[in-house]
C-alpha cells in the first residue's frame, strides 16, 4: 500500500494547538485527535477488547450481520473511503461483501501512520481489493480520495465507531455538512453512533477497572513530554470520566493532584495548574436513533436505512447525499 504522507508541519501544528488549548480561559483543553499517536492507537485497540467497552463489539456485530444488506443498497461501481480506519478490522465485513460484487478501491484516511500500516496488514488478503492510504486529517484526506474518483463511480464513506460523538452536536452537523460538500448526490455515508444507555454503563466504558483508558488518556501528556520536551509529571495527574447531563456526553479529563507548574519548551509555554484543575481531553456524545436522522437531514443527507444492536445500544445508519 502506498501511503501519502502529511505535507503540513505536523510538529508545529501540535505545539501550536497545545499552546492554544492550555491557555484557554476557564477550561484548559487538548484536542482529542492527539490522543492517537502510535502508543495511543495501540492502547485504544486494547480498550476495544475490554469487557466494559461494548461499543466496538456492537459496531462489529452490526457490520458482520448486515454487510450484505448495506452493500445491496449501494449503487455500483463504488469506491470506499474510511475516515479514521484504525486497524481496519470493522471495515472487513463491508469490504468483503463489496468485493464479491466488484473490484474495490479502498482509501483509509488516518493521522497515525502505524494505524495505516496495521490496516493494510489486516485487509490485504481480501480478494479484488486495492488499498491506498492517506496520512491526513479527515477532510483533507477525503478531498484527495474524491480526486481519485473515476467517471460514473460512486463513493461510500465509512465513519464508524462513535467518532462523530467526539464533536459537540453543532460541530457534528457542520463536520457532516463538510463531508457532504465533498460528495455528489447519490454518494453514501455509513455512520456509526453510540446511543444513550445507563449512566453507570457509560462511565464504566470510559474508566475501566484495569486502568487502560487512564493510560490512554495520560499518554497524551507523555506524548507532549516526548515531542515537545515538556516536563509533565504523570504521577501528579489523574484520569477522570464523568457524564455531562446537559449535553448528554461522557467527558474525559486529566485532573491535577496538586498545585504545579509545567514547562513546554516547544510550545514556548509555562503553564500553572491549581489542585483539582482539569484538562478536558475528549467528549463522547450519545444519541437517540431519531436524533441521527435529524442530524443527517441538517447536514444534507437522507437516512436510507438504520440498524441497531440489541446487546449494546449502538446504531449504524446508511445516509445518502441529496
Amino acid at each position: 500500500m502506498l501511503v501519502h504522507a502529511i505535507t503540513t508541519n505536523a510538529a508545529y501544528e501540535f505545539a501550536s494547538d497545545v499552546r492554544a488549548g492550555l491557555t484557554r480561559a476557564g477550561q484548559k483543553e487538548l484536542l482529542s485527535k492527539y490522543l492517537y499517536d502510535d502508543v495511543g492507537s495501540a492502547l485504544f485497540e486494547v480498550i476495544s477488547h475490554l469487557p466494559e467497552y461494548g461499543l466496538t463489539r456492537a459496531d462489529e456485530r452490526l457490520l458482520r450481520r448486515h454487510a450484505s444488506d448495506i452493500v445491496d443498497r449501494l449503487a455500483t461501481p463504488v469506491a470506499v473511503a474510511e475516515l479514521g480506519s484504525g486497524s481496519g478490522k470493522k471495515s472487513r465485513w463491508v469490504l468483503e461483501a463489496l468485493c464479491r460484487k466488484q473490484r474495490t478501491f479502498y482509501y483509509p484516511v488516518e493521522i497515525s501512520r502505524s494505524a495505516l500500516a496495521m490496516c493494510e496488514r489486516e485487509l490485504r488478503d481480501i480478494d479484488s481489493i486495492s488499498i491506498l492510504g492517506f496520512e491526513r486529517e479527515y477532510l483533507d484526506g477525503l478531498l484527495e480520495v474524491a480526486a481519485q474518483r473515476k467517471g460514473g463511480q460512486r463513493l461510500l464513506v465509512l465513519f464508524l465507531g462513535s467518532t462523530i460523538g467526539n464533536f459537540d452536536r453543532p460541530a457534528g452537523v457542520e463536520f457532516l455538512a463538510e463531508v457532504r460538500r465533498i460528495l455528489v448526490p447519490g454518494d453514501s455515508l455509513l455512520l456509526g453512533t453510540d446511543l444513550e444507555k445507563s449512566h453507570a454503563q457509560m462511565i464504566a466504558a470510559y474508566d475501566d477497572e484495569l486502568g487502560v483508558t487512564a493510560a490512554f488518556n495520560l499518554n497524551l501528556l507523555a506524548r507532549i513530554n516526548r515531542e515537545l520536551d515538556a516536563d509533565f509529571d504523570l504521577s501528579q495527574f489523574a484520569h477522570v470520566a464523568r457524564f455531562n447531563r446537559e449535553v448528554r456526553s461522557i467527558e474525559m479529563h486529566l485532573r491535577s493532584k496538586r498545585k504545579q507548574i509545567v514547562t513546554i519548551p516547544k510550545s514556548e509555554l509555562v503553564v500553572e495548574f491549581v489542585e483539582g484543575e482539569t484538562i478536558w481531553t475528549e467528549s463522547s456524545n450519545k444519541y437517540t436513533t431519531g436524533e441521527v436522522s435529524h442530524l443527517a437531514r441538517n447536514a444534507g443527507f437522507r437516512c436510507r436505512a438504520q440498524w441497531v444492536d440489541e446487546q449494546w445500544p449502538f446504531a449504524e445508519s446508511l445516509l445518502v447525499a441529496e
